[in-house]
């Protein structure tokens, strides 16, 4: 295959953009670099941009760049998790150069296809076999967890992240004020949240252990990104990501059948999984809880302060995933009415889980 022509990409420091281009004709020849071939793979919620370019190695025919402005993004975490998904058996982008003062790192390309490319939300049993991937991929990244080496996902953490959903999307999305009852309803919620969930036994988190985050390979492992982020903390946060998705819902069985899976092979790997399901899907409920008022906030504050106002389209999945949740434990009925005031909705009938 031709190597593929380079496309403009825009610099906002067209200083930056000089270092970029010598620092890649600098590793080049070393890694059988294209540099004209470069082109912009994707972007994220963060500051980061991904670059694809070509090689004339066969046996990889592209690589990957990151550009990690080092006054806006701290690439140490990802290298550092990198090695440990390594180390974990994981399949995860290996870092091969690394301009730590510029922020410029190489990879190796995991391809360009994501799970969620190919997921149908209609088609739940052509599914199941990539979510099996995707729990087998999250059991070795578990059994490697060690206390100690990442940052703990602790009370202040939790508490930090749940701070968002009042401030960004309550008050600066809603514009409403958050005092009185409203403020009182939220608090006592959120305590209970953040003391169910540190609860829960502790491993190694991704934190974004989502579909969009995986990615499909050649072989029968899915490839893991976006895992910069990773802390220690509650064994019941990755798979809540994983089947409780950003961009995609499921129907209550699915959603049960999955997290059975997950259960019964982490169970079978020793994993320290609560030995009734029941505890232990009420345990990944709570923290469901956690994480979608965390991203209904982050999802407001990438609108209003950060200028990308696609994430805010989402935001009803998450709303419906937190009353929905919030609705089957009569000790969270104060967040449910905090959900119906702030939405204008009213008490619903039924289970209204699924897809928004």
């Amino acid at each position: 295959m031709a190597p593929r022509p380079a496309e403009t990409i825009h610099w906002t420091d067209p200083q930056r953009a000089e270092v970029f281009r010598g620092w890649l004709t600098g590793i080049a020849g070393a890694h059988h670099l294209l540099p004209d071939t470069v082109r912009l793979a994707s972007a994220d919620a963060s500051f980061r941009r991904y670059f694809r370019l070509d090689t004339t190695d066969a046996a990889a025919p592209t690589r990957i760049v990151m550009d990690a402005p080092p006054d806006k993004e701290n690439s140490n975490p990802f290298v550092q998790v990198a090695k440990l998904m390594a180390d974990a058996g994981v399949l995860a982008p290996t870092v091969l150069e690394w301009d730590r003062i510029n922020g410029f790192l190489l990879l190796d390309d995991l391809g360009h296809q994501t799970m969620l490319d190919v997921l149908d939300a209609d088609k739940p049993d052509a599914s199941r076999p990539l979510y099996d991937q995707a729990i087998d991929a999250l059991i070795h990244w578990q059994l490697a967890s060690q206390p100690g080496v990442l940052p703990p996902y602790d009370r202040a953490l939790l508490e930090r992240e749940l701070a968002l959903f009042p401030e960004w999307y309550i008050g600066r999305h809603r514009g409403i004020a958050v005092e009185g009852k409203l403020k009182e309803r939220l608090e006592r919620s959120f305590k209970l949240i953040v003391d169910s969930n540190l609860a829960s036994p502790s491993v190694y988190v991704h934190r974004d252990f989502m579909p969009r985050n995986l990615m499909i390979g050649n072989g029968p492992a899915l490839g893991v990104l976006d895992f910069q982020d990773a802390v220690y903390g509650p064994i019941t946060y990755d798979i809540a990501s994983l089947i409780r998705d950003a961009f995609l819902s499921w129907d209550e069985e699915f959603v049960l059948d999955i997290t059975i899976r997950y259960w019964v092979a982490a169970r079978k790997a020793g994993l320290p999984v609560d030995e009734d399901f029941g505890a232990f899907y009420r345990a990944v409920e709570w923290m469901g809880l956690q994480r979608h008022l965390k991203v209904a906030g982050i999802f407001a504050r990438l609108t209003l302060r950060d200028g990308k106002p696609r994430y805010l389209a989402d935001t009803p999945r998450f709303i419906a995933y937190i009353r929905a949740t919030a609705g089957r434990y009569m000790e969270l009925t104060p967040l449910v009415r905090v959900i119906d005031e702030i939405e204008g909705t009213s008490a619903l009938t039924g289970f209204a889980y699924g897809r928004v």
